[in-house]
């Protein structure tokens, strides 16, 4: 069921998530989606607009020792003055608010206004600084790199408010936010205007964050060609020829300094139309995911570098998995699905979302773990809401507000519309000049991992996700719904429209739904269940799913497990499986030495807790061959 078409990301706005899942009993039943973008919305709107400009204010000369301080305590961690990154959370705070007022359906006015306003904070503090330099930190920072004297990550900084104003000039349509990029650009063109390619090569040798990519961004915007030359000086042949003569440049290299730089190669595609930015990507893409192999999670780092390929064991660490790497991954899958149309993409997205950007976001309040660990018996560290501001502080704000971006897509050809993520959600946008609407949600009478089940249907938790897809077009139009079947659907898939069955073709991939839609309901039923997968190079040791779901056994030490590895529902049986208005997701080991208790990684947030696990096979029973006598 493969597919080469190619998609088309569809505009912010045209994408809502679902607030609720629908009504059970006198209840309404939350969309676990929207419940988490929601801490990130708050977590925005709670921080104190002086704040975030400190560092911005104290390099333009504008901030006064004796000022009156902020409603709120002045941010420490990685913000604090004393820090060579400071500033650099504003430019993710400008990012995933701007992407949250361009997918509001009011467009939220409230925190649309203080996005303007910091903008014209920025605009003003440029002025007062020479009318090009805009940033949080002093020019000499890039200087001295240039220099070859250490300062920790200059242009990771400055590309993080670079960032920011591009988001809000793209999402938001602010032109003041493009100007002030188009003023600060002349400087970084000068600064770069007597390297050659080895003193470059030199200067970007020093983490870049993702500057490719915004110079890019701006050559899109302005068509400029200074803009065009800012691209090709901040190209990386010291990572990209190597990939693109097929060798390995990233084994324990530092990987969230080169995902940014091929998100740049990607955009400098688009930009430009050059093949060779694309082959680099795709390169990329082979060297980091497919020729690598990837934890049970997803992931594939582990103290913030790329492991060996199919070397896993070692590296159960407690600083496994940075949340920064599953963000630039999931954006570069995105990317890769819209060019190629390959699903397995998508369902690289699905998994790292539940077991990277779910899971290492507190559920409840809504910090960040910067790394998710995987050795036994660790646990989840959180950041503080003004005190940490690592990077993936900032990462985190900006993941939850793309779940709307990765569940729908336009067919290139726009014959049509692709379901590429179970996410609760509307669509609306038009097809063959006519307006169309669809929304997905789960089954409630069935249920899922992330629905809550209703009190019909189901009577034991369902092996299967069921989801609902309402399509409304204010006149008959003929279009091709796609649906996703992902990697990890255990038996037949089903497909009805308005009750009666679809053809399904067998396997993961793609259900393509031609017709004439209207007034229709679309049902499709995904078959699930609990599986084992093994570490590449330790095949006795294994992580249990269900479907997407890492699930996590609560304990404080490496346990051994006893049972059959290729039928894990013999040993793990669903435990408290039922709450008042859902199925929970929890399992339990039986015939072990000891109690076990396992549930999804996601919800874990102060348990210490255990991904992989041991495995070795139950004895054998024997049986006295002899017949009894007659």
């Amino acid at each position: 069921m493969d597919t080469m078409e190619t998609y088309t990301e569809i505009p912010a706005g045209s994408v809502q998530l679902l607030p609720h899942l629908g009504r059970i009993d006198y209840l309404d039943v939350p969309n676990p989606f929207a419940q988490r973008l929601a801490l990130v919305r708050a977590y925005l709107m709670s921080l104190d607009s002086d704040c975030l400009l400190r560092a911005h204010r104290f390099e333009a000369g504008l901030f006064a020792p004796g000022a009156p301080a902020p409603t709120t305590a002045w941010h420490g961690g990685w913000e604090a003055l004393d820090s060579q990154l400071r500033g650099h959370f504003l430019g993710h705070w400008l990012s995933a608010a701007a992407r949250l007022c361009a997918t509001a359906a009011d467009g939220d006015p409230v925190l649309r206004a203080r996005v303007d306003d910091v903008i014209a904070q920025l605009a003003l503090l440029q002025r007062e600084n020479g009318g090009t330099w805009v940033f949080s930190i002093p020019e000499k920072y890039l200087h001295r790199i240039a220099a070859g004297r250490p300062v920790w990550a200059p242009h990771y900084t400055v590309h993080k408010t670079l960032m920011g104003l591009m988001d809000a000039h793209r999402l938001l349509g602010s032109q003041v936010a493009l100007d002030i990029v188009v003023r600060a650009a002349p400087w970084f063109h000068r600064f770069t205007d007597d390297l050659d390619r080895t003193a470059l090569d030199d200067l970007l040798d020093h983490e870049t964050g993702g500057m490719l990519e915004v110079w890019a961004d701006l050559y899109a915007a302005t068509g400029d060609r200074t803009h065009l030359d800012l691209v090709r000086r901040y190209d990386r042949p010291r990572l990209f020829e190597p990939l693109l003569a097929g060798e390995d440049p990233l084994t324990n290299r530092h990987a969230n300094t080169t995902i940014p730089e091929v998100l740049g190669a990607a955009r400098a595609f688009e930009a430009t139309g050059d093949e060779r930015w694309r082959r680099v990507v795709e390169a990329y893409w082979r060297c980091a995911v497919t020729g690598r192999g990837r934890f049970a999670t997803g992931g594939q780092t582990s103290e913030e570098v790329w492991t060996p390929p199919h070397e896993f064991a070692a590296r159960l660490g407690t600083r496994t998995q940075e949340h920064c790497v599953v963000h630039h991954m999931v954006r570069l899958a995105h990317t890769l699905l819209r060019w190629t149309g390959d699903l397995a993409y998508a369902d690289h997205i699905e998994r790292t979302v539940h077991n990277g950007v779910l899971a290492q976001q507190h559920p409840r309040t809504g910090m960040p773990a910067y790394y998710l660990p995987l050795r036994p018996g660790s646990v989840k560290k959180w950041g503080t809401p003004t005190d940490s501001f690592w990077c993936c502080h900032g990462t985190m704000v900006q993941a939850h507000t793309l779940h709307t971006a990765h569940a729908w897509y336009v067919h290139g050809d726009g014959s049509g519309l692709l379901l590429a993520q179970y996410v609760p959600s509307t669509v609306r946008c038009e097809l063959r000049g006519v307006r169309v609407e669809l929304e997905q949600r789960p089954d409630t009478g069935i249920g899922s991992h992330i629905a809550a089940g209703g009190a019909s249907g189901a009577v034991r938790r369902p092996a299967r996700w069921a989801v609902e897809v309402v399509v409304r077009a204010r006149r008959p139009v003929e279009f091709t719904l796609g649906l996703r079947v992902p990697e990890w659907v255990t038996g037949p898939v089903t497909v009805e429209v308005d009750g009666v069955p679809q053809p399904v073709p067998d396997g993961p991939g793609l259900v393509q739904v031609r017709r004439s839609w209207h007034r229709q309901t679309v049902r499709i039923s995904l078959p699930t269940g609990l599986r084992a997968e093994a570490l590449a190079d330790r095949p006795d040791t294994v992580a249990f799913l269900d479907g997407p779901v890492v699930l996590a056994g609560l304990c404080d030490e490496e346990r051994e497990l006893v049972g059959d590895v290729t039928r894990p529902e013999s040993f793990l049986a669903p435990d408290e499986e039922r709450e008042p208005f859902r199925w929970s997701g929890a399992w339990r080991a039986r015939g072990q030495s000891a109690g076990l208790r396992f549930i999804p990684l996601h919800e874990v947030t102060d348990e210490r807790f255990a991904v992989y696990f041991p495995v070795r096979p139950a004895p054998l029973t024997h049986r006295d061959p002899t017949p009894p006598a007659p």
